[in-house]
């Protein structure tokens, strides 16, 4: 749980830092490059943050009971 809660708040992190992706698609022969960007909305890159500091606090709070 604790290995998938700061997975979480890191790819969260850099989702809020960057917010967006670009990647380039490749056509057949004869067709131009494609650049196509992927928005993330700051809303799900907050909840996955969150996420993944509760899964980090109930992993915590697991292995010292």
């Amino acid at each position: 749980m604790r290995t998938l809660g700061i997975v979480l708040v890191v790819l969260g992190a850099l989702a809020l830092g960057f917010g967006s992706f670009t990647y380039v698609t490749r056509g057949k022969a004869g067709e131009a490059e494609k650049r196509k960007t992927i928005w993330i909305p700051p809303v799900a890159s907050g909840i996955v943050v969150v996420s993944g500091l509760l899964l980090i606090a109930i992993g915590s709070r697991r292995s010292t009971a």
